[in-house]
């Protein structure tokens, strides 16, 4: 038992296992009955001893930890199946096995580190950003920790983490290592290939019955029918008790002039921008414009395209440089330009195009649109109302759709519905708050009453399932059409993949791949610089890791993107001197190997030590204080 403990204890490459004793206190809610001391020890590992408290800790924040995960509380049984127990004991065994080598290194901490160490932690920091006397108290009240074991542990933690970065943090995987991992993730292939579809084969036959009959019973829960359900349901948001009828013209005359402004459209013109090196040389520009020279001339002299001077779109308060927006705005004619302008990067002329004058929408053009905007501010007020009076019909007796009726609301009956959204017929159907009701619905039986669904920011639909269908096998006759379908794709796939391995292997022994192509009458296709992994727009992901799988001039074929036609391909350059930091993966694969490597000399050490200090197991302690 001992040798499975500390091989389990040889696959925690996470340190943090090793290094926290009292984390997440927050959420542990252990009662402070807990904490009382004891002379037993669960786990001994050279002079150091686990108490029960600190295997219950342990061992309810590990239960803490995997119910968070799964959702719900685990159950003795669960956690035992878990191997939860097991778990805790090569933590705690790593734990103790780190503090007697602290012990004998004689490591320590000095009370002003520790303090600095607690002050640090986020949980004990009030809204001003710094430590919080009281909330430290509380926190550790809540979570039924003293506060001198709290500090006792987080010292043993500061502790313990000198040892591990000692050991393991800096580690540097070897230069054949790294370099043999940059050379893996920058290589670049060429290659030759050809696209293979369906047309490239014989037309499959229409199967015989039975033939289709055993696809069909050899795949017959590809084609089930899944679960079913009729619901109905009720609606309610602001559009749905909306009544712009109800808006009077009054109304809605006073919020347009209140709220004017916003249908005003500033006005805009394209700008461009012609830079001058210094003020002389603008001015002899702006005597050139004033003698009939066009803008478009001077953009010339100066070698510019008319891109090259193009500002954009702006209207004045959208100008990019304030101070050229009153000339730019100034300019009287649509292809009219400015004075010279002393610009943020020297003097300017600017030429205004595309001018588009302010224009302000009329009462009669957005009347309809207020209308409608009041009306559904007005539902947002009334909707509570409607709430409640629905909510009374119902604790009242009446039905879904009666108490739809009552307050002028619409049921909405769904005659078959599966968990995925989709009627009998395969098609989607729309759904309000789709995921929500649909999760809800399933969880339901016939005739429950449930509580509503939110829909929106403020809004409810109560529904109730009226009906279940089971899943069920569908018949061959009532699959006929996909069933064909999905055999006539399989002929197509397995022909397809077969004439390109024959392809393939006529290359091998020595037929050129673009002879084969020309008799086939399909082209053949370059790829240049790809690299192992790549999403390529062509290249399937099958047909990328098939072009690296082999030397220089290595062939194959696989299948296309989406598991659609046939791909033949044959290598035709490999360049093994791709530029090194071509590929951020590389560095990342690195790290990730210097991390995993500073791991396992952790784990080892840990294993030796705990070899040499030699460990105990109380395990019928142990079970006393979990109970």
């Amino acid at each position: 038992m001992l040798e499975s403990l500390r091989k389990g204890a040889q696959t925690w490459v996470a340190k943090a296992l090793l290094l926290i004793l009292v984390a997440s206190f927050g959420v542990w809610g252990i009662s402070s009955s807990l904490v009382t001391g004891t002379s037993s020890a669960v786990v001994t590992v050279g002079d150091v001893k686990v108490s029960p408290t600190d295997f219950r800790l342990a061992y309810e924040r590990q239960i803490a930890s995997l119910s968070q995960r799964f959702g719900t509380r685990l159950t003795s049984e669960q956690a035992r199946a878990f191997g939860v127990e097991n778990q805790v004991f090569a933590e705690l065994i790593a734990g103790a096995a780190l503090d007697q080598l602290s012990r004998d290194m004689s490591l320590g901490l000095s009370k002003d580190r520790l303090a600095q160490l607690i002050a640090d932690d986020p949980a004990f920091k009030g809204p001003n950003g710094k430590f919080d006397r009281v909330a430290f108290s509380s926190i550790l009240r809540n979570a039924g920790l003293r506060e001198n074991d709290y500090i006792s542990n987080r010292s043993q933690v500061a502790v313990r983490s000198q040892v591990v970065e000692a050991v393991s943090d800096g580690y540097k995987a070897p230069a054949t290592l790294t370099d043999a991992i940059k050379q893996y993730s920058n290589e670049t292939r060429s290659l030759d290939y050809v696209l293979l579809s369906n047309a490239n084969i014989e037309p499959v036959k229409a199967p015989a019955e039975d033939v289709i009959s055993a696809w069909f019973e050899e795949n017959k829960d590809k084609y089930r029918a899944p679960e079913y359900r009729k619901i109905v349901y009720v609606a309610l948001a602001p559009q749905d008790i909306a009544d712009p009828s109800t808006i009077d013209d009054a109304a809605v005359r006073e919020d347009y002039e209140k709220n004017k402004e916003k249908y005003r459209t500033a006005e805009t013109r394209t700008v461009e921008q012609l830079t001058f090196a210094d003020r002389k040389s603008a001015d002899e520009a702006a005597a050139k414009l004033a003698s009939g020279t066009t803008y478009d001339a001077l953009v010339a002299e100066q070698g510019k395209m008319a891109t090259d001077v193009l500002l954009g779109d702006f209207s004045k308060a959208t100008m990019p440089d304030q101070t050229l927006a009153e000339a730019a705005f100034a300019i009287a004619a649509d292809g009219g330009t400015s004075p010279v302008v002393d610009g943020m990067f020297g003097p300017v002329i600017l030429r205004a195009t595309n001018i588009r004058p302010e224009n302000t929408k009329s009462f009669d053009e957005v009347k309809d649109e207020l209308r409608n905007e009041l009306a559904l501010a007005q539902a947002s007020q009334d909707l509570m109302a409607v709430h409640d009076r629905f909510e009374e019909a119902q604790a009242n007796g009446a039905k879904l759709e009666e108490a739809a009726s009552q307050t002028k609301l619409k049921a909405v009956t769904i005659e078959a519905i599966d968990s995925t959204g989709k009627g009998k017929d395969g098609e989607d159907i729309t759904l309000p708050e789709e995921s929500a009701l649909l999760a809800e619905a399933f969880k339901t039986d016939v005739g429950l009453e449930s509580p509503p669904v939110n829909y929106g920011r403020d809004g409810y639909i109560w529904y109730e399932v009226l009906d279940i269908l089971p899943a069920r096998d569908r018949t061959l006759d009532e699959a006929r059409e996909k069933v064909v379908a999905d055999w006539t794709a399989q002929q197509q796939r397995e022909a397809l993949a077969k004439k390109a391995a024959e392809i393939a292997e006529r290359v091998r022994k020595g037929e050129k791949l673009a002879d084969i192509a020309t008799d086939m009458g399909i082209a053949v296709e370059m790829k240049a610089g790809l690299r192992r992994g790549a999403e390529d727009p062509v290249l399937s992901p099958a047909a990328v890791a098939a072009a690296f799988a082999g030397p220089h001039g290595h062939v194959a074929n696989a299948p296309g993107t989406g598991d659609e036609g046939q791909i033949v391909l044959q290598v035709t350059d490999v360049n093994s001197e791709a530029a090194g930091d071509a590929l951020a993966g590389a560095d990342q694969q690195i790290e990730a190997v210097a991390r995993a490597s500073g791991d396992d000399i952790l784990d080892q050490m840990v294993s030796s030590l705990q070899s040499a200090y030699g460990v105990s197991i109380n395990r019928a302690l142990a079970e006393r204080s979990m109970q």
